[in-house]
């Protein structure tokens, strides 16, 4: 399985099923994919994505569209939790519990 992700310099990178055939990296940089797109932005996965631009405006957190994701990704960690950071601008953090047991906790700037 590949997808394909940003690094914090803005280079397109691939992410792969690792050596022991875990598909964790590959769905975690899915996820913070989805939490980055808009709404019907992507012509393949159009209900996919957070309002976050016009949640900015409303300052009300996007929380059906971020709970809709987690339950959409949670079956394929063995623990998935978002939790929301700040409002203005919208960052979340993500705690993940890999298949192999290895916990990562990253942020979301969405």
């Amino acid at each position: 399985m590949r997808t394909y992700g940003r690094d914090p310099g803005g280079k397109w990178v691939m992410v792969e099923t690792d050596a022991n055939g875990f598909n964790d990296a590959v769905y975690l940089t899915t996820l913070v994919q989805n939490l980055k797109l808009a709404p019907e932005e992507s012509p393949f996965y159009a209900e996919n994505g957070i309002p976050a631009n016009s949640s900015v405006i409303q300052q009300v957190l996007p929380t059906y569209y971020v709970n809709r994701l987690q339950r959409q990704f949670s079956q394929y960690f063995s623990s998935l939790q978002i939790l929301p950071v700040s409002i203005d601008p919208p960052i979340y953090t993500i705690s993940v519990i890999t298949h192999s047991g290895s916990k990562i906790i990253t942020t979301v700037n969405v």
